[in-house]
């Protein structure tokens, strides 16, 4: 291993570069394996939406959702390019950021009302998603990721920053979802 910053080894590598690119084999698997998982999990998700437009549409419009069909290719267009973007490890705080988003948005408009238990509907699952997508960003991508190849993981991902973005605009955009679409009203009206 090429050792920098006189001699220090490791922790000077992973001192310049926060995602933890000095990080042992095992380590960079773990981060791999998280990105793999969220992300092909929030594929998933997206493709089902894409797959059936109308009826994600009819359902967005059934919680109080303004504007359904909008909010199902949405969801579907976000889902995938978000999901994407992690297993890549591409721009990875800004795609944890919209997962917490969508996480937000299915929690609070959804789940919040259940209780916290997946087996009553409630927020557990994307809960759990969200807290994943936020530990990826804080981790970084690792080793094995576009951020790295590119050198992005040197100024965007891993630490205090990339959580705090991860989380932060993740949560600014649910908000803002929520306010501009969300009326729970309507699904008395429908």
């Amino acid at each position: 291993m090429r050792k920098l910053g006189g001699g220090r080894g490791r922790r000077a590598v992973a001192e310049r570069c926060p995602s933890g690119a000095g990080a042992s084999v095992g380590g960079q698997a773990a981060r791999l394996l998280l990105r793999l998982a969220v992300g092909g999990t929030m594929i998933a998700h997206g493709v089902k939406h894409g797959r059936t437009l109308d009826g994600t549409a009819g359902w967005f419009g059934s919680i109080g959702f303004r504007q359904p069909r909008m909010q199902a290719v949405a969801s579907s267009v976000v889902e995938v390019g978000s999901g994407a973007a992690l297993v890549a490890g591409a721009a990875t705080p800004l795609a944890a950021a919209a997962v917490v988003g969508t996480m937000g948005v299915a929690a609070y408009s959804v789940h919040r009302p259940n209780g916290f238990f997946i087996t009553a509907e409630g927020y557990e699952y994307v809960m759990n998603l969200a807290t994943a997508a936020i530990a990826i960003a804080g981790l970084g991508p690792g080793r094995w990721s576009i951020d790295r190849v590119c050198g992005a993981d040197r100024r965007l991902a891993g630490g205090t920053a990339a959580t705090a973005v991860a989380a932060g605009l993740g949560l600014a955009a649910a908000a803002a979802q929520l306010a501009a679409f969300h009326r729970p009203a309507l699904q008395e009206q429908i």
